[in-house]
């Protein structure tokens, strides 16, 4: 199973989950390579543990409302 997939399957467990990819694409090929539903959030590489942390607050936050 491949992250697009696990996503899929949490996804089809609770709609409205939200899920975070990191790539070292840039998030226009990301999304034109991968067929990814609305809720689907990138997070390019490299990155840094700051940056992880607040997408992972932002998402967190917007899940809960």
């Amino acid at each position: 199973m491949n992250g697009l997939q696990l996503a899929e399957a949490a996804r089809e467990l609770r709609a409205q989950l939200p899920v975070l990819f990191t790539s070292g694409y840039t998030e226009s090929a990301f999304l034109n390579q991968s067929q990814i539903d609305t809720g689907v959030h990138l997070l390019s590489k490299p990155y840094r543990r700051r940056d992880l942390a607040a997408k992972l607050r932002e998402l967190l936050a917007v899940s809960v409302h």
